[in-house]
């Protein structure tokens, strides 16, 4: 399989549907890879999934870039995108610009992820005018969720959507070669796509988005708290590595390991 690039993630708009799943280690990057997934998200929910924080706001940018070098690290034929964490994209234009270039010089990813519409839109085309391919978020920001009032749908009512128009335009006249929408109505999730020619990749934003992605570990029945209403779980893993933890305590007890 060959890496994808951003020129093919823009071609499969209107042909097939865009394949994204979370990794923020070299395990799961690999087995991803493997699947065949397009994309890899190394995203700020390694706070959440794997630091065992609350919000994704504690994350730094250190933090990312040790998740997103070992998603490298794994080879991946995948494109790697490392999320940017909490208020950098609203830095100053060259401390942004020195950050997301780190992601590709120090850690190895292929593009950068910011959340934001038309307000971060200047700072984006800053990145892509500098050569950072960029991939933009709009709807649920889940590091505004408390500004943003909640987890929420967004794009319920025609200003909602109208607005969820506006950011979707002024990413892709920022230079996004795709982004994500969170958490969209699914009528204006449609919309949304319809207006742009670069992918829409949803998360619970229904099914006329022109991509899926999901945190690798809701779907893989890993996460310890609530998933999400709208995630499919794959597998039950959660319940198989506790049951094998539990025969391996109880075989070292009775002494039945090592033979």
């Amino acid at each position: 399989m060959t890496k994808i690039t951003t020129k093919a993630i823009r071609q499969l708009k209107g042909k097939r549907p865009v394949v994204c799943l979370t990794a923020y280690d070299a395990i799961t990057a690999k087995l991803a890879s493997d699947a065949g997934v397009d994309l890899i998200l190394v995203g700020d929910s390694y706070g959440t999934t794997q630091l065992g924080y609350e919000t994704t706001v504690p994350v730094t940018v250190d933090m990312m870039l040790h998740a997103t070098a070992a998603v490298v690290r794994a080879k991946p034929n995948s494109f790697v995108i490392g999320d940017v964490p909490f208020a950098v994209a609203h830095r100053d234009a060259g401390e942004v610009l020195a950050i997301c270039a780190r992601y590709l010089q120090e850690a190895g990813a292929d593009a950068v992820k910011l959340e934001g519409g038309v307000e971060v839109a200047p700072i984006i085309k800053k990145l892509t005018d500098s050569g950072i391919p960029v991939v933009g978020h709009i709807g649920l920001l889940p590091q505004q969720v408390i500004q943003l009032g909640g987890y929420r749908k967004f794009g319920k009512t025609q200003a909602e959507q109208d607005s969820l128009v506006r950011d979707a335009r002024a990413l892709q006249d920022a230079g996004c070669f795709t982004f994500v929408g969170e958490m969209i109505n699914d009528e204006a999730a449609r919309a949304v796509s319809d207006s742009v020619e670069i992918p829409l990749i949803g998360i619970g934003s229904g099914p006329h988005c022109d991509g899926q992605v999901l945190v690798s570990t809701d779907m893989l029945g890993l996460n310890p708290g609530k998933v999400p209403s709208f995630v499919k779980t794959y597998a039950n893993l959660k319940e198989d590595i506790t049951k094998a933890f539990a025969a391996f305590a109880e075989d070292v007890r009775e002494r039945k390991f090592p033979s």
